[in-house]
């Protein structure tokens, strides 16, 4: 197995020297915070806000997220893998000290009670592939949801050859998933990369 093959395995749950490759990766490339920044701002975050990601990888849209809801909000985080939440919590050291961010080892298919919300936005960037039973996920995602409540996926396929159009495809798949989840209003934003990332948004309307 070449080392690309090895690295592109991790993405799904970073482990040892290679997950910690894989976390530099993800901090540094300039696409990644680009994106990052860009999907932040789409979801609408606001001072105040109450934000649960999942996996939050090396912890930038963490950093990003805890800077718009400021001293008056809180984000939350949940990873499967260790390395990163080691990585996460170095880079978010100085808000997890001031009570702005908690970070926690886990998975999304068994969400630990502390994370029951309510959450006023959901983020999860290019790691719904790697959910068993994702639209069982969303509905449950939706339920931690304070109505009104807004979520993002973000997708940038990876495929060799991979296209707007891949990135499209991609993006109507995970609003059918919204949408079975019970999420309304969804909508595909995409960012000018090399592929296109597409944002789908959706929303759980108020009761």
């Amino acid at each position: 197995m070449d080392i690309r093959r090895i690295l592109v395995t991790q993405f799904g749950h970073p482990r040892g020297a290679a997950g910690r490759v894989v976390g530099w990766v993800l901090a540094h490339r300039p696409s990644n915070r680009r994106r990052i920044v860009w999907a932040a701002g789409l979801l609408g975050v606001r001072p105040g806000d109450r934000v649960l990601e999942i996996g939050f990888g090396p912890g930038i849209a963490v950093a990003e997220l805890s800077r718009r809801v400021a001293d008056s909000g809180h984000v939350y985080g949940i990873d499967r893998s260790a390395v990163m939440l080691r990585q996460a919590s170095r880079r978010n050291a100085a808000a997890i000290r001031a009570g702005r961010v908690t970070l926690s080892l886990g998975a999304v298919e068994r969400l630990p009670p502390a994370l029951a919300g309510p959450f006023d936005a959901v983020l999860a960037v290019n790691s719904l592939g790697f959910w068993t039973a994702p639209a069982e996920r969303l509905a449950d995602l939706r339920g931690r949801l304070a109505p009104g409540g807004r979520i993002a996926l973000v997708s940038q396929p990876r495929a060799k050859g991979a296209t707007r159009e891949t990135s499209l495809a991609a993006a109507r798949t995970l609003g059918d998933l919204l949408v079975a989840a019970g999420f309304t209003r969804t909508r595909i934003e995409l960012l000018d990369l090399d592929p296109p990332a597409a944002c789908v948004l959706a929303d759980r309307d108020s009761p």
